[in-house]
């Protein structure tokens, strides 16, 4: 399971809206690379892939993952932080053993 936080909801749904995207969601995934060696991915879709997991959150938010990303996702929490210095989404990932300063790769 993935949880998505009320504050990825919103931005997930603004960010749709703004590109004009009335059904669909974001797709997330993990891909090798990056300094720590997978990096996550983000893709908006208009519907889910044949094997896709959906995920839904508040306000109607949801996410398709693939079965492969999901063995590295799996207990993950999508969030937004909007700090100053690093806003955008977060991944609370219980299966990253290492990652990078900047968030965006990790090591499982």
């Amino acid at each position: 399971m993935i949880q998505i936080s009320e504050g990825a909801a919103k931005k997930i749904k603004s960010l749709m809206a703004k590109q004009g995207i009335s059904d669909g969601g974001l797709r997330v995934g993990v891909k090798g690379g990056g300094c720590s060696g997978l990096s996550y991915t983000f893709a908006w879709e208009k519907e889910a892939r044949l094997g896709d997991e959906v995920f839904e959150g508040p306000e109607g938010a949801k996410l398709y993952v693939d079965r492969k990303s999901l063995l590295f996702l799996q207990g993950t929490t999508l969030d937004y932080d909007t700090a100053l210095l690093s806003t955008g989404f977060v991944f609370h990932n219980p299966n990253a053993k290492q990652t990078c300063g900047c968030g965006s790769s990790f090591g499982a």
